[in-house]
């Protein structure tokens, strides 16, 4: 348990030491399997925050089927591509998996910061100190139904002096602690570990999509001084916020690429095939000069090989596609308005994820934001094919990053990696909530 050992649920990476780590990306639109070799930096060249170089040996990526928003709806279709995925990264690395890493999207996933604090009697602070204020925070518990994805001590005070990172050995009367919390729905998650055991894999660690998007995407300065990053995905819109190199923040709507899709197929009455194809190729969110003119044709659904193509002008196609994405940015601004967490974010946004990189989409977050906006990709990731260094495979070059972070975390020792049943993952997950929080 957390309180008892201290230790991240994800065993981090040994400095000086190379490993293989595998992560398995589960979206609605597109599932993504990476094979990995974590090399040790040479000293100064790694980034900040980082001690490996990550080198992709094994990749697999596929259209999704049998999930929804990070659920699964239909567990043989997502057993069969999973099933593909991983066979494709398995082959090209020549290795066998057993174990991988999987990302977090449903569940109605959020975040919520506990404080506590505890006396010191103006002793110095120790060890157990420290673990004594995370027991504290029990008295802020959430929801038992719900799993710990991540616990992040985000900011340690002593006297009421707040911004310390370590405390130990300074001496003050009261020591405090703030945590930020993500958590997830557990019955949401169970299908996507029994999909998993079907394909004889085990669940390593679990991260929040977010969280990743941001690993992968955010420089330095930017996670320091304060900065959101939202992840336009197919079925989902998640966000994550980091300051002072913490993330301190992480939420998902249900609204995506796809939803953009499925408008453009019902207003313009085509096929969602032929509507992916129109928003791909000739989408914007920002209205051009020539729209009016310039007609796009367009095959009706039920309409015969032979009968003429309709065509409508490229603004029909602005139009229907920017309500929702000024749907999408609204409802984030407004619910980190309510969390105070556009003050905490600065003056910057950094878009990712396959639906980030329509035509006008920058403009019109800045627009409606009101900051700073930037297109971000994955970096410091060596290995990885020319189709998957683009924004869309941002979530994927997080979670090889995790393992070189994931040692700020707090969880119970390593043990059986069953998740469900009397001994299982969320099981476990949820004696430690109940116990140290």
């Amino acid at each position: 348990m957390m309180t008892d050992a201290m230790t991240s649920r994800l065993r981090p990476v040994q400095p000086g030491k190379t490993t293989l780590v595998a992560v398995l990306d589960i979206g609605s639109t597109k599932v993504c399997c990476a094979i990995a070799r974590l090399t040790p930096c040479p000293e100064g060249k790694a980034l900040k925050g980082r001690s490996h170089q990550a080198q992709v040996i094994g990749f697999g990526y596929g259209p999704s089927a049998g999930v929804k928003s990070g659920v699964v709806t239909d567990i043989e279709k997502a057993e069969q591509t999973i099933r593909s995925v991983v066979g494709m990264a398995e082959r090209s690395a020549g290795l066998t998996l057993e174990t991988v890493i999987v990302n977090v999207t449903a569940g109605r996933l959020g975040s919520e910061t506990f404080s506590a604090a505890v006396s010191l009697d103006g002793q110095e602070v120790e060890k157990a100190d420290i673990r004594r204020v995370l027991r504290a925070v029990n008295e802020r518990s959430v929801r038992p139904e719900r799993s710990i994805i991540h616990a992040l001590p985000i900011g340690y005070a002593i006297d009421g002096q707040k911004g310390i990172r370590d405390p130990k050995g300074m001496v003050g009367d009261k020591l405090g602690v703030d945590v930020a919390v993500v958590s997830s729905e557990t019955l949401a998650m169970r299908n996507l570990e029994l999909v998993l055991h079907r394909c004889h894999l085990q669940i390593e660690a679990l991260i929040a999509t977010p969280y990743a998007s941001g690993l992968a995407t955010l420089v330095d300065d930017e996670a320091k001084l304060g900065v959101a990053c939202i992840d336009f995905g197919g079925a989902t819109t998640t966000v994550s916020v980091f300051n002072e190199g913490h993330l301190v923040y992480a939420d998902a709507i249900a609204i995506g690429g796809h939803h953009l899709t499925l408008d453009i197929a019902r207003q313009l009455s085509v096929s969602v095939v032929d509507a992916e194809r129109l928003k791909t190729l000739f989408g914007s969110v920002l209205p051009g000069q020539a729209d009016e003119r310039d007609l796009i044709a367009i095959q009706p659904v039920g309409a015969s090989h032979d009968e003429a193509p309709g065509q409508v002008a490229r603004s029909v196609l602005t139009r229907i596609m920017r309500p929702r994405i000024e749907e999408i940015l609204t409802a984030i601004r407004d619910r980190m308005q309510a969390t105070r967490m556009m003050d905490i974010c600065g003056r910057r946004f950094v878009l990712t994820g396959g639906a980030s990189e329509m035509t006008g989409l920058t403009e019109v977050a800045r627009r409606t934001l009101a900051r700073n906006v930037r297109m971000g990709r994955p970096m410091g990731i060596a290995g990885l094919p020319e189709m998957a260094k683009g924004a869309a495979f941002a979530t994927a070059a997080g979670m090889l990053i995790y393992p070189q972070v994931c040692a700020k975390e707090y969880a119970e020792p390593r043990g059986s990696r069953k998740l469900t049943g009397t001994d299982g993952y969320f099981h476990r997950v949820g004696n430690w909530l109940r116990s140290s929080f």
